[in-house]
C-alpha cells in the first residue's frame, strides 16, 4: 500500500514538472536562437572584412536599435509565463530549428519571420504578440529591406540623387549628382541610401511602442512617418553638404561625419517614437 502511494504520488509530481515551460519560454529560446544564429553570421562578416577593433568600434554593423530591439523583444516574450506549449508548437519549432542550424544569416531571419507570424496568429496574449512584433520588425533592416533593395537597388538610389540635386540645384544622371561647383560627380552608393534607415525608424517605433504597451490611435501613422522622414531629411542633407564642392566631401565623408550622423538620426528618431507614446510613459512616472 506504501509502495503504491508512493509510485501515484511521483507521477502526479511528474505532471506539473512536464508542464513547467510556459509557450513564452518555449518560443523565447528559439527567438534566442534565431537572434544569436542571424547576428552572428553579420559578426564573423565583420571581423572577417575589418578585424575585430573596427568591426567592434562600428557594432559589427549592426544598428545599436537592432540589439536593443532583439532584446526588448525576448524580454517581451519571457513575461507570457502562462499556457503549456502545444503539439502544433513543436511542429513549427522544429521545421524553426531545420533552418536556423545552418549557418546561414539571412535563412535565420526567415525562420524568425515565420514563426513571429505563427505566434501572432496562435495567441492572444499580449507579451507574446508584443514580443513577437518587436522582432518581426528587427528582420525588416536584417533581411527584407536588403531583399529589397537587391530588387529595386536603381530607383531607390535615383531617388536619394533626385533629392540631392534639388537641394543642390544641380543635374542628376542616374545615381550622380553634379557637384555644386561643377567640379565633379558624386555618385551615390548603396551605403548612403536612406533605406536602411527608414526601417531602423520603423523597428524603433515599433519598439517603443510595444515596450510601453501602447494604445493604438490614428496619430500612430504621424508619429511613425515623422520619425522615418527626418532619416531620410538628415541623409540627403548630409550628401548635400558634401555635394557642395570636394573640400565638404573630404571634411565629411569619414569616420566621424558617419557617427555624427548616426547620432542626430538617432536622437530623432527615438525623439518622434517617445513624443508618439508619452502618454503612456507619463502614466508610468
Amino acid at each position: 500500500m506504501i509502495s503504491r502511494l508512493d509510485q501515484s504520488t511521483v507521477r502526479a509530481a511528474a505532471l506539473p514538472m512536464a508542464g513547467q515551460v510556459s509557450r513564452g519560454e518555449f518560443f523565447a529560446a528559439l527567438f534566442i536562437l534565431g537572434c544569436v544564429n542571424g547576428l552572428g553570421s553579420r559578426i564573423i562578416q565583420s571581423v572577417h572584412q575589418f578585424g575585430w577593433a573596427d568591426a567592434l568600434s562600428n557594432t559589427f554593423e549592426i544598428s545599436a536599435i537592432v540589439w536593443l530591439s532583439c532584446l526588448a523583444g525576448i524580454s517581451v516574450i519571457l513575461r507570457d509565463q502562462t499556457g503549456d506549449v502545444r503539439s502544433a508548437d513543436f511542429a513549427v519549432g522544429a521545421g524553426f530549428l531545420l533552418l536556423v542550424i545552418l549557418p546561414i544569416g539571412p535563412l535565420s531571419w526567415l525562420a524568425v519571420t515565420v514563426l513571429c507570424i505563427y505566434v501572432l496568429f496562435s495567441t492572444n496574449d499580449s507579451s507574446l504578440r508584443r514580443g513577437a512584433l518587436i522582432l518581426l520588425a528587427s528582420t525588416i533592416p536584417m533581411l527584407w529591406s536588403r531583399l529589397l533593395f537587391q530588387f529595386f537597388a536603381n530607383p531607390i538610389l535615383e531617388a536619394d540623387a533626385s533629392l540631392v540635386g534639388w537641394l543642390l540645384g544641380t543635374h542628376r544622371t542616374g545615381n550622380m549628382v553634379e557637384f555644386a561647383d561643377g567640379s565633379g560627380l558624386l555618385v551615390i552608393l548603396p551605403s548612403c541610401s536612406s533605406l536602411a534607415n527608414v526601417s531602423l525608424a520603423f523597428l524603433c517605433w515599433v519598439t517603443i511602442s510595444q515596450v510601453v504597451r501602447h494604445k493604438r490611435s490614428a496619430y500612430d501613422l504621424l508619429w511613425c512617418f515623422l520619425a522615418c522622414a527626418s532619416v531620410v531629411g538628415v541623409n540627403v542633407a548630409r550628401i548635400s553638404l558634401m555635394g557642395l564642392n570636394h573640400m565638404q566631401y573630404d571634411e565629411i565623408h569619414n569616420h566621424w561625419g558617419d557617427a555624427v550622423a548616426n547620432i542626430i538620426i538617432l536622437g530623432l528618431t527615438v525623439g518622434f517614437s517617445v513624443l508618439g507614446v508619452r502618454r503612456e510613459l507619463f502614466a508610468r512616472t
